[in-house]
């Protein structure tokens, strides 16, 4: 049943039109047939029953042989053929019985007494019969006077078997032309979807920045109001993300300030002031890097990760050589990835940073695309850390060497980046001897 639930509408909808046709169709062409058969079956016994009617109106009783006699005989050669399968007789007791000529000297069975019967034989050569008997009296004869007309049904049962073969087969002719123009409704009726779909798809990879509305009535409607929502969602994430650098741009100045006037307090005073104002600004820089980080890219083409962290990788590299340290780089030029470049620039800014703050030559940045990922490597020959470090060091403001500088913020906020992509970062042993921090983004 699961898998019925996401079964695409298209599908639906022809198993569902499949489906009544392959119900329907048979239960109205069963119910026709059988009509049909009746119909056939009523007309034919009433042929027998005038047939029958003609030989009781020529019937005679001649009371000087004590015979009966046919006055006129019927005009129907078929009863003049010998075992043609139309049989009349005419009975009145034992040695009264008069016969058509194609009975030849068989002899039909005698009925019940009754009006009017119907009944089914076995004719001379195996040929099934349907008979119809009436019994009459005759002035001058006492015994009744049974009048009975047979005829081989073989002729009716192949026309029966005949129209019931065409019926069906243009029944599976309907069926197999009303699946195929149910199929060609279903494909045309859908088309708006499909066209809204590439929409999609077309805007996800950043071709357009709106959906078609070049659509039915409904459907136009819905798509201006999924254009409205677009143009908002992305408005307000401009205005968030231009207020949160405003607001880190109106913070930074008036904290840099304080700290600078908490130097000219006296010792006591002044350490108690620093722990607070590197608490204020470490949670500044923490709430403002989360809250202006784009997340993921659910609407765009991506970027080019060689190209978008040129400027990062330039003044990382000149920090990197006042320190006497060698940044070397390796970047997939053809890398692309749905990730904004505010935050590819954050994610490896941070991770750079924090490996020169701690290598001792040499600092290593790798960014290769696998099947389903693209993992960005930081690497240090620094003095590395132990596994229970390594994972505190992902903690918010965890700083395990107080004498080297930083707010122990770079970590966590490549953390809380990572995730906002469903990435994943790792940090463990270096075969440099340092960390290696490994960032793995999921694609497709």
């Amino acid at each position: 049943m699961r898998s019925l639930k996401r079964w695409p509408v298209a599908r639906r909808m022809v198993v569902s039109a499949v489906l009544v046709v392959l119900l329907m169709l048979p239960a109205a062409g069963a119910m026709l047939a059988y009509n049909v058969r009746q119909t056939m079956e009523a007309s034919f016994n009433s042929q027998l029953v005038w047939l029958l009617d003609a030989v009781v109106a020529s019937v005679d009783y001649q009371f000087q042989t004590d015979a009966l006699i046919l006055r006129r005989g019927l005009p129907d050669p078929r009863f003049e053929r010998v075992y043609s399968g139309w049989y009349w007789q005419v009975s009145a007791g034992p040695g009264r019985v008069l016969t058509s000529r194609s009975l030849w000297d068989r002899r039909l069975a005698e009925p019940e007494p009754s009006q009017l019967t119907f009944r089914e034989l076995d004719g001379p050569r195996g040929q099934r019969l349907m008979v119809v008997s009436r019994q009459l009296l005759l002035p001058s004869l006492r015994h009744p006077v049974t009048v009975s007309l047979a005829a081989d049904s073989k002729d009716l049962r192949q026309d029966i078997e005949r129209f019931q073969t065409l019926l069906f087969g243009s029944l599976a002719s309907l069926g197999l032309l009303l699946v195929l123009v149910l199929g060609l409704q279903v494909l045309w009726g859908l088309a708006p979807l499909r066209r809204i779909e590439r929409s999609l798809q077309s805007v996800e990879s950043g071709e357009g920045r709106a959906l078609d509305t070049d659509l039915p009535d409904e459907l136009a409607s819905l798509a201006r109001t999924i254009n409205l929502v677009l143009a908002r969602d992305q408005a307000l994430i401009e205005r968030g993300r231009t207020t949160a650098g405003n607001l880190a741009h109106a913070l930074k100045t008036p904290v840099a300030v304080l700290m600078t006037l908490a130097e000219q307090l006296p010792e006591a005073r002044r350490q108690a002031f620093a722990v607070e104002l590197r608490r204020i600004d470490e949670a500044v820089r923490h709430h403002l890097a989360r809250a202006s980080a784009a997340g993921p890219v659910a609407l765009g083409a991506g970027i080019n990760l060689a190209q978008a962290l040129q400027p990062v990788l330039q003044a990382l590299g000149t920090f990197a050589g006042r320190r006497g340290l060698k940044l070397e780089t390796t970047i997939d030029p053809r890398i692309v990835a749905r990730i904004e470049q505010q935050d590819a620039e954050e994610i490896v800014g941070n991770l750079l940073e924090n490996a020169i703050n701690w290598a001792e030559t040499v600092v290593t940045l790798t960014i290769v695309r696998g099947p389903a990922e693209v993992v960005i490597t930081v690497e240090d020959d620094g003095p590395g850390m132990a596994e229970q470090a390594l994972q505190k060091a992902q903690e918010r403001g965890a700083q395990l060497d107080e004498s080297r500088s930083g707010s122990g913020l770079g970590l966590a906020i490549v953390k809380e980046l990572a995730s906002l992509y469903g990435a994943i970062l790792d940090l463990e042993r270096s075969p440099l001897g340092g960390i290696r921090a490994r960032v793995s983004f999921p694609v497709g």
